[in-house]
């Protein structure tokens, strides 16, 4: 059998179910409805204007890491990843571990021209780059254990306690104003001892009962109104028994606390496996009903609920691979966009042979076997990036036409996001900035013509 037949088996053959929650959920949960008042400068109504809406961008978050900026081998490739990245992402992944965010304790690599790291940029030339080129930010992550520095590898409990909050007062200090989002833990629950890549044990700290609990209460003191989330690997397969999976019961747990504060629930969704093993696979990974099941499941939880890292592979650049990988992401990006719960998917990387665990584009090493990015190794754009950009610039996209009545009203239905609307009225025209957001309700909106 073909790729075609094992990995798209089950989104064959739930198409009808798939189809309707699809269709139904992005209609209910993605779109929304605005009575628009325009009135001029005397407050009186405007009958007979014609709006023009077009959409500039999505409220729902599809972005990637930002882990290759400035990053490649030459300016050519460096100048193609960022466009191609803003052409494609709304929201970037800016990488805070803080092994390598502050290697010599005291000296942090805030600034642009800190010394260079392999994929980890310095924070102020991403976050910097994001607001330039108009995507959200996103901090990855205030206490991840397995990045522990290696001059906190011996420290007690006390101890790491104190670096900790003092390193959450000043990543607040200097970014809580302009990274909305922060992911607070992350896999807590895979336990790599010595494993490959990482090569240590977790500390103290970590085996303690209040880990995640300690991380955010402190984490709300410095970060009180921004997004705060917790991520975790151990979400799908084997690791999900329903209400009772080990992710679902921590953060009930969490929970429990009333003053914790804890906004979304990150899911990763890397599918780290051979070739030869999708087959077997694909009924946990590539299954609408389990994936609406499992996301279902964690709704319940009462939080919203993002894809935080995901990684779909290729395997190769052969013509029916690629396409494979193409058509499995248009299905899992769709299902994702119909959920009432879900708030963003994040791609982990962009560019063929750039991971982790190879660097400068060893394509023989570590997990790029898997040619899980959105472009080849050498800068061209697979069909994967032409779906996903499909996806949210045309068919989930919005353009609309409308004119008011005798009492300047009128009424505009789209994708919740950022708009340009073009207001044509007595021989002028108006360009407003408009927002339709899911979060504002959108009950009446007015616009005064100056």
């Amino acid at each position: 059998m073909s790729r075609k037949d094992t990995a798209l088996r089950y989104f064959n053959e739930q198409k009808e179910f798939t189809d309707y929650r699809v269709k139904t959920g992005i209609e209910l949960y993605r779109k929304g409805t605005v009575n628009i008042n325009i009135s001029d400068l005397n407050g009186n109504p405007v009958p007979g204007a014609k709006l023009i809406a077009v959409q500039k961008n999505h409220e729902f978050r599809h972005g990637a890491n930002i882990f290759m900026l400035e990053e490649f081998e030459n300016k050519e490739k460096n100048e193609i990843y960022k466009e191609a990245f803003k052409d494609v992402f709304n929201l970037a992944t800016v990488p805070f571990y803080w092994n390598d965010l502050e290697p010599v304790q005291g000296q942090p690599r805030y600034s642009a021209d800190s010394p260079r790291i392999y994929r980890r940029p310095a924070t102020d030339l991403c976050v910097d780059y994001c607001i330039k080129n108009g995507i959200e930010p996103k901090c990855h992550c205030l206490n991840y254990d397995t990045f522990l520095p290696s001059w906190l590898y011996n420290s007690d409990i006390p101890y790491q306690k104190k670096m900790l909050e003092k390193r959450f007062s000043e990543l607040a200090e200097r970014y809580a104003d302009i990274i909305p989002s922060w992911e607070v833990t992350n896999e807590t629950l895979c336990y790599f001892e010595e494993a490959p890549g990482f090569g240590r044990y977790h500390s103290k700290f970590y085996r303690s009962d209040d880990f995640v609990e300690w991380s955010f209460l402190t984490a709300d003191k410095y970060f009180h109104n921004n997004h705060l989330i917790i991520n975790d690997y151990e979400v799908w397969g084997n690791a999900y028994h329903g209400s009772r999976s080990a992710y679902y019961m921590q953060i009930e747990k969490l929970l429990q606390n009333r003053n914790v504060h804890l906004d979304s629930i990150g899911m990763q969704q890397h599918f780290f496996y051979d070739k030869k093993e999708e087959e077997k696979f694909a009924f946990e990974r590539y299954n609408p009903e389990f994936i609406y099941n499992v996301l279902d499941t964690y709704a319940k939880l009462g939080k919203k609920i993002q894809i935080t890292e995901m990684t779909i592979p290729a395997y190769s650049n052969e013509t029916e691979d690629e396409e494979v990988q193409a058509e499995i992401l248009k299905n899992l990006y769709s299902i994702y966009f119909s959920h009432p719960a879900m708030e963003a998917v994040i791609y982990w990387n962009l560019v063929d042979g750039y991971a982790a665990f190879a660097p400068l584009g060893d394509m023989a090493a570590g997990e790029n076997h898997f040619f899980g990015g959105f472009m080849r190794f050498d800068m061209s754009k697979k069909p994967a990036y032409n779906v996903l950009h499909d996806l949210f610039t045309k068919q989930w996209h919005t353009e609309a036409e409308t004119i008011t009545d005798e009492g300047g009203n009128a009424s505009l239905r789209g994708f919740y996001g950022d708009y340009d609307i073009k207001v044509i009225a007595n021989g002028r025209e108006y360009n407003i900035d408009f927002k339709l957001s899911e979060k504002r309700g959108n009950k009446n909106n007015n616009i005064i013509l100056k």
